[in-house]
């Protein structure tokens, strides 16, 4: 199980998305949430897991801040932020840039190389 959110202080930001991120349970609630919001019990029912452990996912997520959560009685109701996931998509164009320009450079040194053993 993952560790407690508090066991991990002040992680930037795109720490804890790409975290929230990583683990397959946490995808599928944020896909989930693209449809409307939802309440933990609606949330947790496709998963074969006990609702204490259900919950810590939920926490995780709303520590990225990739959910929000709000309390009407006894029901607890989660919604999607989708504004971090601007974040973690900015930083992944970054890294394609720089990979993709160094991919080019590779590709004109070989190039080079070939011409020079012609």
């Amino acid at each position: 199980m993952e560790p407690a959110l508090n066991a991990a202080p002040s992680l930037p930001p795109i720490d804890g998305i790409f975290r929230a991120l990583s683990d397959p349970t946490r995808r599928h609630v944020l896909e989930r949430l693209t449809r409307s919001p939802a309440s933990v019990s609606e949330l947790a029912e496709p998963f074969e897991m006990a609702l204490p452990s259900f919950v810590e996912h939920l926490k995780v997520l709303e520590g990225s801040g990739l959910v929000r959560s709000k309390k009407a009685g006894r029901v607890r109701t989660y919604s999607l932020v989708p504004e971090p996931l601007q974040l973690a998509e900015n930083w992944l164009a970054t890294q394609r840039t720089l990979w993709e320009r160094r991919l080019d450079q590779l590709d004109d040194y070989l190039i080079e190389l070939k011409e020079k053993d012609a």
